[in-house]
C-alpha cells in the first residue's frame, strides 16, 4: 500500500542535530495518522507516495519544525511555589502552574523545569528542539487504512515530538516521542 492522506503509517527513526549528535532513536515502530496532526507537515509531504521498506533522510530547519528559540518563554519563578519533589526535566502544563507564578506565562504552553536553585526555578516554555535544525532518518515499517475514529480525532494518539506532562513518568522516562 502506498502512503496517501488519511492512512496510518508506522515509522522508526533516528533523529540527529546538524552536528551528528543523536537526539532520539525510535526502534519500535510507532503509528501516525497522515493528514491529521500527528506529524510535521514537511514529514507528511515527504512520506506521500512511499511504501513499506522505504527510507527517507530529511533535514528540517527550525521554522519547519519547532520554531526558533524564544527567550520570552523563559520564566524565573520562586522555588517555594513548587513541591519539594520537583526535579529538573519534568514538564508541566501552563494551566497547572502554581498560583503566584508570572501572570505573563502563557497558560496554554507546556513548561520544562530546566534548573532548580535554592530560591528559584527556571521554566522553559520552548519545545526542547526549538531553534535546532534536525536530521531525521525514517524507515517506513507499515502502512494501513485509518479507522473512522482515527480520522475523526485527527490522530492515532501518538503525536510527533509533542511535549506531554509527565504526570506518571519516573525520572529518566522523558523522551521526545
Amino acid at each position: 500500500m502506498e502512503i496517501t492522506q488519511q492512512c496510518v503509517v508506522a515509522l522508526t527513526w533516528t533523529l540527529k542535530d546538524t552536528l551528528g549528535e543523536e537526539l532520539d532513536l525510535l526502534d519500535d515502530p510507532a503509528e501516525f495518522l497522515m493528514g491529521g496532526h500527528d506529524l510535521l507537515p514537511i514529514i507528511e509531504e515527504a512520506l506521500l507516495g512511499h511504501a513499506i521498506g522505504d527510507r527517507l533522510n530529511l533535514q528540517i530547519e527550525p521554522e519547519q519544525a519547532f520554531g526558533d528559540f524564544n527567550d520570552q518563554l523563559l520564566f524565573l519563578e520562586p522555588r517555594h511555589l513548587f513541591p519539594p519533589e520537583l526535579e529538573a526535566g519534568l514538564t508541566m502544563e501552563g494551566s497547572a502552574l502554581p498560583a503566584g507564578c508570572n501572570p505573563n506565562a502563557p497558560r496554554d504552553a507546556f513548561y520544562t523545569v530546566t534548573d532548580i536553585y535554592p530560591e528559584h526555578v527556571v521554566l522553559d516554555g520552548n519545545h526542547p528542539l526549538a531553534g535546532i535544525a534536525i536530521r531525521i532518518s525514517l524507515r517506513i515499517e507499515g502502512v494501513r487504512e485509518a479507522t473512522e475514529e482515527e480520522i475523526g480525532s485527527g490522530s492515532t494518539g501518538t503525536g510527533f515530538f509533542r511535549i506531554q506532562p509527565l504526570h506518571d513518568a519516573q525520572p529518566g522516562d522523558e523522551t521526545l516521542h
